[in-house]
């Protein structure tokens, strides 16, 4: 009986390999020319003096720089109080559930009542004037900044340093870091100027009053506010929107940027979404193994936390007026909102918990401080509009962060913030990337629950980068 061998021939065996290994090596050969020679998008084409204020504005512009005192009304204190005082009866929080469909109502009515009734007016208003604070017109717009000098000995540096902040936080972030940050050490031959503006549109700074104000227009209005205030070369740090802020800026003027600081740590690059979802087939390709939960499971949890968390985000970038107007009229639906942010940013474990885990890590007239900025100067629909203005077509088609910036960069990533990178992946934007602090504690909101860390952090980084810069 003739028996016939099941073995492929050895050519035959050797064909199916190359059938099954080419299509595989012709994607890697494809990602690599993608990764490493594909030329980077243009610049974007900006009007780095458009004008967003009124028209009329533009005859009479003052460049002067004014102090400023923040100020409480009594006027608006009492309406404050009433409205605070004359809502209408809140609907009961289902049984059984803490802060999983937002702010519970059982707890709303006590911070309302120490709002109204306990939180001091005139001695938070004094807190808030412990700095020096100050106006200048920045392409028709009133810009407001905190600015804080160090006193210094013979021999030490005073170096400048941009702080932005994001939403729905406001300059009140970075109060308890700024005795920090400007503290002077006999292991440092510098000290920190501190400038520290609100974002146009938000607390007391004016804003625009036509469309297109972007986080990247933010760039060139802040880029010139430090040319007005005598300073052509600085450092920047931002969170949330302070990190679109001071990713555009080290893109659009790297030299002028001597070191980027960041504590939220993002990117829209298409590359970087391809790579994040490869890695959740095989999470080490990605991520070492103890950071692993921050990103994976991908779509079972990273995914899901997302969308749950940033249903606010869609409403603000397609329809912030229509939000704003309830947020405007009621100062409790203001607290509602802002306040649920600051309770799952923070932890979102805390939306297990009755009262949203909020004084866990904060004080009551910490967070209130924080809603007066947007309640006494009317400001959150306009905060809210910079969503709109940032998230659409024209945006992303600039394609900021395929642009690799050289600017000397530092991350600083927090357990549990919303977004994470590893360091290899932050280096397709920034190649420069001297460090990535990747802690096992603390929340988005980073400079106010934990100062010292964060200042200590930023003391680290701007040392690093003054370094850098004496061998390049």
């Amino acid at each position: 009986m003739e028996i016939h061998s099941l073995c492929l021939p050895q050519w035959e065996t050797g064909v199916m390999m190359v059938k099954l290994f080419l299509p595989t090596l012709v994607i890697v050969i494809a990602l690599i020319c993608y990764v490493f020679f594909r030329p980077s998008p243009p610049l974007p084409d900006l009007d780095y003096h458009r004008w967003w204020g009124s028209k009329e504005t533009r005859s009479r512009l003052d460049t002067n720089v004014i102090p400023f005192e923040v100020n409480f009304s009594e006027e608006m204190i009492q309406d404050l109080k009433w409205r605070l005082k004359n809502h209408q009866p809140f609907t009961p929080p289902l049984e059984g559930v803490a802060f999983e469909y937002g702010f519970n109502s059982d707890t709303l009515t006590d911070w309302l009542n120490y709002w109204a009734d306990k939180y001091p007016f005139g001695e938070r208003q004094k807190f808030f004037n412990k700095y020096p604070h100050f106006k200048t017109n920045i392409q028709g717009l009133d810009i407001h900044f905190i600015r804080v000098k160090p006193k210094v000995k013979p021999g030490v540096q005073i170096v400048p340093m941009l702080l932005c902040h994001g939403w729905p936080g406001s300059v009140r972030e970075f109060y308890e870091a700024i005795p920090h940050l400007t503290a002077t050490s006999e292991d440092r031959d510098f000290a920190l100027e501190l400038i520290i503006p609100s974002l146009p549109g938000f607390g007391f700074s004016d804003a625009a009053v036509r469309p297109g104000l972007s986080s990247v227009d933010v760039s060139v209005i802040f880029r010139n506010l430090m040319k007005r205030l005598g300073y052509d070369k600085f450092y920047f740090q931002g969170g949330d929107w302070g990190a679109f802020v001071g990713s555009a800026m080290a893109t659009i003027f790297p030299e002028e940027v001597l070191g980027y600081h960041t504590n939220m740590v993002f990117s829209t690059s298409p590359l970087i979404s391809f790579l994040t979802a490869i890695g959740s087939i095989y999470p080490p390709l990605v991520v070492e193994e103890k950071y692993a939960d921050r990103l994976y499971p991908f779509f079972s949890k990273f995914l899901p936390n997302v969308l749950q968390e940033t249903g606010y985000l869609h409403l603000q970038a397609t329809k912030p007026d229509t939000v704003g107007v309830s947020l405007t009229d009621s100062p409790a639906g203001l607290l509602a909102y802002i306040l649920e942010k600051f309770s799952t940013y923070t932890r979102l474990d805390h939306r297990s918990l009755p009262d949203g885990g909020l004084e866990k890590f904060f004080t009551k007239d910490q967070l209130i401080d924080n809603l007066m900025l947007y309640w006494t100067t009317n400001s959150i629909t306009t905060s809210m509009r910079l969503y709109a203005e940032s998230f659409n077509k024209r945006i992303v088609d600039m394609k900021l962060d395929e642009i690799p910036s050289q600017v000397p960069a530092w991350a600083l990533q927090a357990r549990h913030e919303m977004s994470f990178l590893p360091p290899w992946m932050i280096k397709f934007k920034f190649p420069n990337l001297l460090n990535a602090t990747i802690l096992d504690y603390g929340g988005h909101f980073l400079a106010l629950e934990q100062p010292e860390v964060f200042a200590k952090d930023v003391l680290e980084a701007v040392k690093a980068f003054r370094e850098y810069r004496k061998k390049v």
